[in-house]
């Protein structure tokens, strides 16, 4: 399926900016039932992006993490393409006013990763990626990132929150990193993995929208990744995913190593 991907890059940036960038940090939190945070913003950009795309391409259903699990499913049953949308990719940053968040976006045709957008207003800084023809950086040609020369120069993203006492300590004790982050934003911290500014990834309970849009930036760059069990991370299905990843191959692989020894044994 062909889409504008310059049309769809231009609504996302314009509702980030009209919605988001003037209501970060001044606006209330709410918990959902899970007791992940939702503000109005999040209500409010998937509102406004489902309707621009539906707009834009009205045979194209939308899948927004704001929906009900019942509607979200009957979404991914249903044999049509659809947008799988992150209106507020860092809700909780967002809220506390820390400047790291994003919108991230991807198209899914016949349970397949098609296209992908993450797009950061703040930095005005959007990856993206089509599948065939590779992965852009504000609209630049994305090419691998060399790793940095010795283990103390590298960054991890770690989400230890989801990892259980053991594995969270037999990490930390060997850490084969020079140092670790969890900043809030799954698909960003996948997208910075793409430029260099990260170079190890980790993060056990991905919902699809956390993580599809970032994943086919991943993808087309050439970047590794896989779940703790060694499947591929994407699937249509609702259930929380694992991924394991690295900004360059051989990282990856020494990466894996040694996780297959301190966290996936």
């Amino acid at each position: 399926m062909l889409i504008d991907t310059s049309l769809v890059t231009s609504i996302v940036k314009h509702h980030a900016r009209q919605i988001l960038l003037p209501r970060f940090h001044t606006i209330k939190r709410h918990y959902k039932g899970d007791g992940t945070v939702v503000t109005e913003a999040d209500i409010m950009m998937q509102d406004a992006l489902t309707n621009a795309l539906a707009d834009a391409y009205p045979d194209i259903d939308l899948l927004g993490e704001e929906m009900s699990e019942k509607e979200q499913r009957a979404l991914i049953q249903a044999p049509h393409p659809f947008w799988c949308l992150d209106p507020l990719d860092g809700s909780s940053n967002f809220a506390a006013g820390l400047p790291f968040f994003c919108v991230s976006l991807a198209l899914i045709v016949e349970q397949e990763l098609v296209f992908g957008l993450v797009y950061d207003p703040l930095r005005d800084e959007c990856f993206s990626a089509y599948r065939g023809h590779g992965a852009s950086f504000n609209q630049h040609r994305l090419s691998p990132t060399a790793p940095p020369d010795n283990r103390c120069g590298t960054i991890a993203f770690i989400d230890f929150k989801h990892l259980n006492t053991q594995q969270a300590a037999a990490l930390l004790c060997t850490p084969r990193y020079g140092s670790h982050r969890q900043l809030g934003s799954i698909a960003l911290e996948l997208c910075w993995l793409t430029i260099g500014r990260g170079h190890l990834y980790l993060h056990s309970s991905q919902h699809l929208w956390d993580y599809a849009g970032a994943l086919m930036v991943l993808t087309e760059l050439g970047l590794p990744s896989r779940t703790f069990s060694g499947e591929d991370v994407f699937s249509t299905d609702l259930a929380c995913r694992s991924t394991i990843s690295a900004a360059d191959p051989d990282l990856y692989q020494q990466w894996v190593e040694h996780l297959s020894q301190v966290v996936l044994s």
